[in-house]
């Protein structure tokens, strides 16, 4: 991680404080302490802090850097130090659990200055349910799963990274699979002592303490963000064993997916802006490899008489490719349409078949 991605960790976790969350003096809200950093930085430091931000977190940060008024050297410094204290008490937490952060912290800056810093780092969820697995190798997770029930693999997917999750979903028993897969999208609260239980077993068998307050996790958005990321093989397995599970399940679970075929479904314009982002040349004959004629009929309409006589060409010329090549280069292409759809610049039907207008 470098230094602007850290910055941005911290300056996206510190705006979304509310008023009663831990202050320092100057009685400055979470976002007016987000946005006295980012004045504190500078403006070419801070300009590479916003990239790694969304749009909306921006908005936010820039309505309070230009509502927030004079700040003077000493609160742009206690905000800097706010965040030097708060980086490395992350640090002695990842190193060590939250417990080893707190005695470091304590012998370093004495209990009362280590317990504020610490109350900070909870307060701006730093610190989740099963932070450790988070840093822990997918494969090895997955072998200390294997033999728990599926209700806790599919409690501990849950709070995991979606990228962590769906590796070590695709490591799990192609039943197991299916059967967490549902346990996840089925799942709505998990109970703080049930979750703490879970963690301190876990994390007994992977490295050392952690600590929890509270849990919300799993439930289908949860699931389909996991499935997005596996490969798939694990993807058509889990589906097709849940359609047999659960019939109804199943296609609540289809109707949020997107693959490449889906592509389809699109409008006409839609389809257009897509194609405006992808390389014609290469990505896309490559990524039509293996689609099926009705796929590559549209593709061809919604391109210029020219793009699509090279398109047809450059298909006609490619040869025989790796599968897993045609998969990468359609993947790129799914994942430039949900970045068009999460922004709003094209209409997404899923696979009910339902426009859904964003």
């Amino acid at each position: 991680m470098d230094d602007s991605t850290g910055l941005a960790t911290y300056t996206r976790d510190t705006a979304s404080l509310t008023r009663n969350a831990p202050r320092i003096p100057g009685d400055l809200t979470g976002r007016q302490k987000a946005a006295a950093l980012i004045v504190a930085l500078g403006v070419d430091l801070a300009s590479r802090v916003l990239r790694h931000l969304g749009d909306s977190e921006i908005e936010l940060v820039m309505l309070e850097v230009a509502n927030v008024g004079t700040l003077t050297p000493d609160i742009q410094h206690r905000v800097v130090q706010e965040f030097l204290e708060t980086t490395l008490a992350q640090e002695y937490f990842q190193r060590g659990g939250l417990e080893y952060a707190r005695s470091a912290l304590e012998q370093a800056l004495g209990s009362q200055r280590a317990g504020d810093i610490m109350q900070r780092l909870l307060a701006s969820n730093q610190v989740r349910p099963f932070s450790f697995a988070q840093r822990s190798d997918p494969a090895v997770i997955a072998n200390f799963l294997q033999e728990e029930h599926p209700q806790t693999v599919a409690l501990v997917l849950a709070h995991l990274l979606p990228e962590q999750a769906a590796r070590v979903l695709g490591d799990l028993g192609p039943e197991m699979k299916a059967d967490v897969a549902r346990r996840v999208a089925l799942m709505d609260r998990a109970a703080p002592d049930i979750v703490r239980e879970v963690e301190r077993v876990l994390e007994h068998k992977l490295t050392a303490d952690s600590a929890l307050d509270e849990a919300r996790a799993g439930g289908l958005r949860a699931l389909v963000q996991i499935l997005n990321r596996v490969d798939r093989p694990t993807e058509k397995n889990i589906l097709e064993t849940l359609a047999a599970w659960d019939p109804e399940l199943a296609e609540q679970i289809k109707k949020q997916l997107f693959v490449f075929e889906d592509l389809v479904n699109l409008d006409n314009r839609s389809l257009q802006r897509v194609l405006r982002e992808v390389d014609l040349s290469r990505e896309l004959p490559l990524a039509l490899k293996v689609a099926s004629e009705e796929l590559k009929a549209k593709m061809a309409q919604n391109l210029s008489e020219r793009a699509g006589q090279n398109l047809q060409e450059d298909m006609s010329f490619l040869g025989p490719v790796r599968l897993r090549d045609v998969e990468e280069a359609q993947q790129k292409i799914v994942a430039i349409v949900r970045r068009l759809d999460e922004a709003g610049e094209i209409v997404l039907s899923r696979g009910g078949g339902e426009d859904v207008v964003v």
